[in-house]
């Protein structure tokens, strides 16, 4: 077995950052895939933008990226408390996926849906869960006969988790048939409040009257609350563009 010192530091460069559809960390789905109309790019920084570094990788539909939790403050605890488990219940940081982790590394499935190497190196994303600026400090690409494992067992989510209707209020709809990404944009906000982005202790109220606001691509999204008998839906009141930063 080898010794490593416990003074030994590994350093890391990121060979490129993210630009999302997700400004800000509210809203984005827990885990990759829940929101395939997510786009994104990544874009490669010198010297790792060399086309040549990306040769054969169109031939890979999903890649893994390793990347920095960077709006993660840099502390960590041995326990945490999962959003999955109503925020309450503690397991241990490695038998979770927190951000508050003792390297703040992340891995995250996207789906790659194009490689443009006119300017340096720029990859097309889809279905990713990663805000706009995440720090990218490897790619892979993804082996299904290798990292598929349809009978493995995952603990405190065995399953995707239930997801909520989501309506949207007629003058929110007519805001979105003024844009050019009308059908896209319909979609990503459906998928993104269906996993209901509120704060656990949140979902289990029935305060009707409290307006959340997500924003997506350059729009906040204000949506509510909407409780009839048992049934919770989330309706997005109205749509409003932001100036982005």
């Amino acid at each position: 077995m080898d010794n490593v010192p416990n003074s030994e530091h590994f350093t890391l460069s990121p060979i490129g950052h993210l630009v999302s559809d997700y400004p800000d960390k509210f809203g984005i789905p827990r885990q990759p895939g829940l929101a395939p109309a997510a786009n994104a790019k990544l874009v490669l920084v010198t010297p790792y933008n060399d086309p040549l570094a990306v040769r054969g990788l169109e031939d890979f539909s999903h890649l893994w990226l390793t990347f920095i939790f960077h709006q993660s403050p840099q502390r960590w605890s041995p326990l945490v408390r999962p959003p999955r488990l109503g925020g309450n219940k503690k397991v241990g940081v490695f038998a979770s996926r927190s951000t508050h982790r003792p390297n703040r590394l992340g891995l995250s499935l996207v789906r790659l849906v194009g490689i443009d190497t006119q300017q340096g190196v720029v990859l097309q994303l889809q279905g990713g869960d990663l805000v706009s600026g995440t720090p990218v400090v490897d790619i892979k690409p993804y082996l299904p006969w290798a990292e598929s494992q349809p009978d493995a067992q995952a603990g405190f989510a065995p399953q995707a988790p239930p997801l909520l209707a989501v309506s949207f209020h007629p003058s929110a709809l007519d805001t979105l048939a003024q844009r050019d990404d009308s059908a896209s944009l319909y979609a990503l906000i459906e998928q993104v409040l269906s996993q209901d982005p509120r704060p656990a202790y949140k979902q289990k109220g029935s305060d009707s009257e409290r307006l959340y606001g997500v924003r997506l691509r350059d729009v906040d999204v204000k949506f509510r609350q909407h409780q009839k008998g048992e049934a919770t839906t989330l309706e997005v009141m109205a749509i409003d563009t932001y100036a982005a930063q």
